[in-house]
């Protein structure tokens, strides 16, 4: 119990330096995650890159810190290559597409996100970061299509979970527009997913259980934060599943909430031909 409690805040601490170090304005960093802010967005950069974000407040900047200052996708994921073509599911203000396609210079990021506000946000990232070869989409991707809405109740859109849309529930479910996994493999064309990477607070679960094996067979890599507690299933039926499904799995825990949260990484044994 006592490591646990010293690796959490022990995690915090060094989060507090790392953005003050890694952020441009570490007086506005500051600012954010104490409140003092003023109203509206601010605008973070990202030292040592060409990055920079237009964020709504903490967890915001936090989800910038972990993609671009802890790579947390590179650590427990993969280093993007030049012609790889990426699909980023739970995109947000884009923090993780922008930095790929830095990387896939020569291939595709697709970036889906679902909530119309961080949505808006993303782009306008992709137009302050000069980005051109992404593809947005104010979309929730699922395994099998349905009518789906964002449940909103925790106030925090990083946070939001896609729920079932039932008519007649309350003011706190958000109607999106979603799309099954392989429609949006047939629609835009795409034979061979390099690396697919899903924040999407539990719905990892339906996309990857209940796709069809064909579109699972086109996917070579996969990196995700995965949430268990939010389902019926938990992070070890995935490993399993994928595991059935040809790929090699590795999970790691989140170092504060290591019963709920954490990443995963998934490679094919055998990988199929690099795009040319």
């Amino acid at each position: 119990m006592l490591g646990r409690i010293l690796r959490k805040y022990g995690y915090r601490l060094r989060s507090i330096w790392t953005m003050l170090a890694g952020f441009d304005r570490p007086l506005q960093t500051l600012a954010i995650f104490t409140g003092r802010a003023s109203e509206g967005t601010s605008v973070l950069g990202v030292r040592g890159t060409p990055h920079r974000f237009e964020v709504r407040g903490a967890m915001d900047t936090w989800c910038v810190k972990e993609a671009l200052l802890d790579r947390l996708y590179e650590r427990f994921g993969f280093t993007i290559e030049p012609r790889w073509t990426v699909m980023d599911i739970g995109a947000g203000i884009g923090e993780f597409a922008i930095a790929a396609a830095g990387s896939a210079t020569q291939g595709r990021v697709l970036a889906f996100e679902p909530f119309a506000p961080s949505f808006r946000l993303l782009e306008r990232n992709v137009v302050l970061n000069r980005i051109v070869n992404i593809e947005v989409f104010n979309e929730a991707v699922t395994g099998q299509t349905r009518s789906l809405g964002l449940d909103v109740s925790s106030g925090e859109p990083a946070m939001f979970e896609s729920v079932d849309l039932i008519t007649g529930e309350g003011n706190d479910r958000v109607p999106i527009v979603s799309a099954a996994l392989g429609d949006i493999v047939r629609r835009l064309g795409i034979d061979r997913l390099d690396l697919l990477k899903l924040d999407c607070e539990g719905a990892e679960y339906d996309i990857l259980l209940n796709s069809p094996p064909d579109v699972i067979e086109q996917v070579q890599r996969i990196v995700m934060e995965y949430h268990d507690q939010t389902t019926d299933h938990t992070h070890v039926d995935l490993e399993q599943f994928l595991v059935g499904a040809g790929f090699e799995v590795e999970a790691f825990p989140n170092p504060v909430h290591p019963d709920q949260i954490g990443y995963l990484r998934a490679s094919r044994t055998h990988l199929g031909p690099a795009n040319e």
